[in-house]
């Protein structure tokens, strides 16, 4: 008898606990869906909404939606219509704009660390790009930027520049000579192309169809998804695959937006930024070989023997050390420790 009376108190505090355990889950989802408020929040890029980092934003978009039940919405601003990365940039840093994505070049504007990633020929493979920026080195980078006012949120990834021109292809490094080049406005870039013989036209992005177009330039660098999306071969003849820097996208937010969120409402943007980089990583590496491919049926397409690629590393050798001062012995050597360890591991 007493064992009976002692399982049935035994079965009724069981009870008891999991009904005080049923209702404190309801009472933290309830709490929870009370620190997740009525939002609507703005993401401008340059990049055409078609683009991989198009996908991506749309990617994250749908994500903070599911996951805020539909309390945060997320508007895509594409092809520049908000105004320029740089204005972008400044917007998010003011207040005025919530997100955006750029590349490291332009965002090394306000954290010179950021230039290390726009070295020439820094980079083997995405994957080595990858393991840097989300490692140790590019997490603390992307912690840094707080003190500029901006909430890093992983660096997306826009693939390696190739060099187009209405000239001649680029089979070696005297054929860049002379040619009018447009260059991301970052002294890297300028150096680069002055190095080789070019001369270099810092321009926004939204600017460059419309200068080639004209003749106004030569050519440009871009990846080349950004090539076959922003349909410059329409007003370029010559690809050169030169892979001659690779550009990560780093994916930013508003601090000012992000100090006026509940920790619920930051976790939910974090794991959306989460799962977007991974899904913008994965459709911009396999729509790299389904652009070449569709680009060479309208564009003149040519690949760079590995002996004039090196002759390429060779004469900017210069730019690398001047830039990875630039950006700071300290970081500099931190990427080169960690990609010779990468490759070691091999």
């Amino acid at each position: 008898m007493a064992t009976a009376i002692h399982t049935t108190g035994r079965r009724t505090l069981l009870a008891a606990i999991t009904g005080i355990a049923l209702l404190g889950g309801a009472w933290q989802a309830h709490a929870q869906a009370q620190d997740v408020k009525e939002r609507t929040l703005r993401f401008a890029f340059s990049l055409a909404k078609d683009h991989p980092l198009g996908t991506g934003a749309q990617v994250f978009a749908d994500a903070v939606a599911q996951k805020s039940g539909g309390k945060m919405k997320v508007t895509l601003f594409p092809n520049a219509v908000l105004g320029s990365d740089p204005q972008n940039l400044s917007a998010i840093r003011g207040g005025t704009l919530d997100f955006t994505s750029m590349a490291t070049g332009l965002v090394a504007s306000i954290d010179k660390q950021f230039g290390v990633f726009d070295l020439p020929f820094l980079f083997n493979s995405a994957q080595e790009a990858f393991a840097i920026v989300d490692g140790p080195v590019g997490t603390r980078m992307l912690d840094d930027l707080s003190k500029h006012g901006v909430i890093g949120l992983g660096i997306w990834d826009l693939g390696f520049r190739n060099m187009t021109n209405s000239k001649r292809p680029i089979a070696k490094a005297e054929d860049v000579a002379g040619l009018k080049i447009r260059v991301i406005a970052s002294p890297v870039y300028i150096d680069l192309f002055s190095t080789l013989g070019a001369n270099p036209v810092p321009m926004t992005f939204g600017e460059v169809y419309g200068a080639l177009e004209s003749r106004a330039i030569d050519g440009q660098d871009n990846p080349v998804g950004v090539i076959e999306s922003a349909k410059f071969a329409e007003v370029q003849k010559y690809l050169s695959l030169t892979r001659h820097v690779y550009t990560g996208m780093p994916f930013m937010m508003s601090k000012k937006t992000w100090d006026g969120m509940s920790e619920a409402e930051r976790k939910i943007i974090r794991e959306a930024a989460d799962e977007a980089k991974q899904a913008e990583r994965k459709v911009s590496l396999a729509k790299e070989g389904q652009a070449i491919d569709g680009l060479r049926k309208t564009m003149q397409v040519n690949e760079v023997s590995p002996a004039e690629l090196a002759r390429l590393r060779q004469k900017v050798q210069p730019v690398v050390d001047k830039f990875a001062r630039e950006a700071g012995e300290a970081v500099s050597k931190q990427v080169a420790d960690e990609l010779a360890r990468l490759r070691a591991a091999k």
